[in-house]
């Protein structure tokens, strides 16, 4: 007879189902708004590392990496790195190595790690993305998200979004 023992899951329980519905009204928000933006000005306003910046704010909003410092810097900075290497290195394998490893140094000695921005340098590089590509979609992307969190998350639980701005 084998002898099998249950253990019990490390992982941490999951989130009411309130918690839940907020967090995809947020994103829904979130989202919806770039790309209406997207549609109505022909620019661009949508990337795919804003959606996995949406599950961080939305989904775990007291995480580090969910503040607005992280999510604006850590978009900013990586994406300025990434049209930096693009502008003087080209797009190489090897010059987006080194820019999501420069834009990770970056990021931390900032204090504005942001796992979601370390695709940036890849996006930018792979696309031939233009200088314009760090206002819209990267910054003004990234205030959208952190203006719907902060009022999203505020009225899930009164001031509880951001920990800390700066």
């Amino acid at each position: 007879m084998p002898t099998h023992r249950l253990l019990k899951s490390g992982a941490p329980a999951a989130p009411s189902l309130r918690f839940t519905l907020t967090s995809f009204i947020g994103v829904v928000i979130a989202i919806g708004a770039t790309g209406w933006l997207n549609a109505i000005s022909g620019t661009p306003w949508l990337m795919a590392s804003l959606g996995a910046s949406c599950v961080l704010a939305f989904g775990l909003p007291d995480s580090p990496l969910a503040q607005p410092r992280s999510i604006i810097g850590g978009h900013f900075i990586s994406t300025l790195i990434g049209l930096i290497i693009l502008n003087t290195l080209g797009n190489s394998w090897w010059a987006c190595a080194l820019a999501v490893g420069l834009a990770l140094v970056a990021m931390q000695q900032t204090r504005t790690v942001h796992a979601p921005a370390g695709a940036n340098p890849i996006v930018v590089l792979t696309a031939g993305a233009p200088l314009s590509f760090l206002v819209t979609p990267v910054l003004a992307g990234s205030i959208v998200i952190v203006m719907v969190a902060w009022c999203l998350n505020n009225t899930r639980n009164k001031g509880s979004y951001p920990k800390y701005w700066l």
